[in-house]
């Protein structure tokens, strides 16, 4: 059984940094492509940057040079590195990997005051 565990989030101002990390268990972790999605208010649920078994990175172009994903499969953990945060960051974050079906943690708030 895939579970995903978000840790991390919080309340910060603009300008401010937060580490999110995603535990994974049930799966070759090494084999999988992780990634970040967020949900704001209102809002669809947006892909923020999936990190490949390879390594290989891609981001939203509203996080670009702000954010960084990483990995440590020795941990199974991908990590998302969130710096010069902006009010618009604001949303739940939620990691994701795909097993035959989309799988999601139970996300992890992250609120950035202006």
């Amino acid at each position: 059984q895939v579970q995903l565990v978000e840790s991390g989030g919080g309340l910060v101002q603009a300008g401010g940094s937060l580490r999110l990390s995603c535990a994974a268990s049930g799966i070759k972790f090494s084999f999988k492509d992780m990634s970040w999605y967020r949900q704001a208010p209102g809002k669809q649920r947006e892909l923020v940057a999936t990190i490949t078994s390879g390594g290989s990175t891609n981001y939203a172009d509203s996080v670009k040079g702000r954010f960084t994903i990483s990995r440590d499969n020795a941990k199974n953990t991908v990590y998302l590195q969130m710096n010069n945060l902006k009010p618009e960051d604001t949303a739940v974050y939620y990691c994701n990997v795909k097993v035959f079906r989309d799988c999601w943690g139970q996300g992890t708030q992250v609120t950035v005051s202006s």
